[in-house]
């Protein structure tokens, strides 16, 4: 978390694709790094964005193995490598997954629009020598886990919700910046119940971070990464809703939303200065003599 709040002057700092061609990473593997918190970004005070330091790249360079230390810390693998890399059936390792005890980094959407997840080689790895997971690598699934898979429990789509969060409130550089990323895993009718007034909602949304680019929009695949990222479990939904409503508690009394104000007519009078009486109009007497004195006159 630490650098993703200093500034530093464009000179430097480079943009996310120059610094991906320095570090020798693919722009996939760059974001991925990011979202990590393996490289270190700051805010892009000229345009919006983000940018790398020089310090942070010169960093990154210098330590041990560069470039295949980095390059390693970032490799994704799918269910077939994985179960191959921890020595396991690809069925016990979907188990695994489903299950929650390893957890996808990542996914993409096939040709036939089916979702594929990916997970760290390095987090695998440490799975796997662990001496605590060798009855669950080599023995039978536990009943009570075998009851939770029968009854359909998959975990993959909240636990890839769960770090891209972590990866959303490492970025966020403010109170509201905060709560548009909690906005973020909640769909529109949950943010309309916790945020009534439209003025604070439409200032919610302008924080509030897109689902990841899968396809064009309105398609079919951007339907369902809109899916993947809107929480689904009511336990999910309550804590991130109470989260929510607390951080924007704090922004309101931080920095209240702006709403429209009418423009005065004029400038206001100062503290010293009374008021204009109104004009009067001449008295004029009524009734018939009242007609026969202006006569007269």
């Amino acid at each position: 978390m630490a650098g993703n709040t200093l500034t530093t002057p464009p000179e430097l700092s480079c943009t996310p694709s120059r610094a991906a061609r320095e570090l020798g990473l693919k722009r996939g593997e760059f974001d991925l790094a990011v979202h990590l918190g393996r490289i270190r970004t700051v805010p892009d005070e000229g345009g919006g964005g983000r940018r790398v330091a020089r310090t942070e790249i010169d960093r990154l360079r210098s330590a041990d193995g560069f470039p295949e230390s980095l390059l390693e810390s970032v490799r994704t693998v799918g269910t077939t490598d994985g179960a191959a890399l921890m020595e396991i059936t690809s069925a016990r390792f979907t188990r695994f997954a489903r299950l929650g005890l390893v957890v996808p980094v990542n996914f993409y959407l096939n040709r036939y629009r089916a979702v594929v997840w990916l997970y760290l080689a390095e987090e695998l790895r440490q799975f796997a020598a662990d001496k605590n997971h060798t009855s669950l690598l080599n023995g039978r699934t536990p009943e009570g886990l075998r009851d939770q898979l029968q009854a359909g429990l998959d975990l993959r789509p909240r636990n890839w919700r769960g770090r891209h969060l972590g990866f959303l409130l490492r970025q966020a550089d403010g109170l509201w910046e905060r709560a548009g990323a909690l906005a973020a895993l909640l769909d529109p009718v949950q943010i309309a119940e916790i945020v009534q007034d439209p003025y604070e909602r439409a200032y919610l949304n302008r924080f509030r971070p897109d689902p990841p680019a899968h396809g064009a929009p309105g398609s079919t695949a951007a339907h369902l990464a809109e899916r993947i990222m809107t929480a689904a479990d009511p336990d999910e939904i309550s804590w991130l809703r109470a989260d929510l409503t607390q951080v924007l508690d704090e922004a309101r009394l931080h920095r209240p939303a702006p709403r429209p104000t009418s423009e005065p007519v004029g400038p206001p009078p100062s503290l010293n200065e009374h008021p204009p009486e109104p004009a009067r109009e001449p008295e004029r007497s009524r009734g018939v003599l009242g007609w026969l004195r202006r006569r007269s006159a």
